[in-house]
């Protein structure tokens, strides 16, 4: 679980919550036509926006940035290190049995490619391929609440002109200016909320997520060219190390 975000929310709403509570409490804050025309509306207009496949999967985009899929970019460095040195004592068919026994389904891919004796370039073809098509499917996730932030503020707007129209309609009923009034403004105050809270940053760090995703397949993509060129796991080392900050690289060598 990635703290970051969790405590990120978790203080966010805390807070707004607090400073609700504080003035004339939460109850004046909860308008039911409110909810329906931001969370409703919006919702409803990424439906249009978004192949009802990539809605069914909202939630579980959205655990992808809570939850992510965790890689320790060392211990991928070493294992491929060691698939190195096997390679160059035994040769490459002796990855063979590591290569079924792998858990990472991109690494068992190139890894397998590789000892079937498929020639570098389509490996690398291949494997570029997925990567592309992986980081295009998480770019349409990250979209989705991205979409979902600017949806949501400009269903407050809609929602804060009903509640305008409504009041100006009724002015000669003071009853009724109070409940269009508040529809005007908690409307505009949803779609922020929603837009600043959820959308914009879940949708940034979504994208995070599939950088660093893409590093760890590049990492991988390298490592098997490496291997299958009977590179010295020294300098297959280094160059894996490459792609981690200076302050994290440890080599098993020294």
């Amino acid at each position: 679980m990635d703290l970051g975000t969790v405590i990120g929310l978790v203080l966010i709403l805390g807070l707004l919550f607090s400073a609700m509570a504080m003035g004339v409490g939460i109850g004046p804050y909860i308008d039911i036509p409110s909810v329906l025309i931001v969370i409703g509306g919006s919702i409803g207009a990424l439906m249009v926006s978004f192949k009802m496949e990539t809605m069914k999967n909202f939630v579980k985009i959205f655990m992808i940035a809570i939850k992510p899929p965790q890689e320790d970019k060392l211990a991928l460095i070493k294992k491929l290190v060691d698939f190195a040195t096997s390679a160059r004592r035994d040769g490459i068919l002796s990855l063979e049995a590591a290569a079924n026994a792998e858990s990472n389904a991109f690494l068992k891919k190139g890894l397998s490619m590789a000892v079937d004796g498929n020639e570098p370039d389509a490996i690398r073809e291949l494997l570029e391929i997925e990567m592309e098509q992986t980081s295009k499917r998480h770019q349409m996730n990250a979209a989705v609440f991205s979409q979902w932030s600017g949806l949501a503020g400009a269903m407050g707007m809609i929602g804060t002109l009903i509640g305008l129209v409504a009041m100006l309609l009724n002015m000669a009923d003071p009853s009724a200016i109070g409940p269009s009034m508040a529809v005007a403004l908690l409307t505009t105050m949803y779609g922020a909320m929603i837009g600043n809270i959820f959308g914009g940053p879940i949708a940034n760090i979504l994208n995070i997520r599939n950088t660093d995703e893409e590093l760890v397949k590049q990492m991988i993509l390298e490592g098997i060219m490496s291997i299958q060129a009977g590179d010295n796991p020294r300098t297959l080392e280094g160059k894996l190390l490459s792609f981690l900050p200076p302050n994290e690289r440890v080599s098993q060598f020294q």
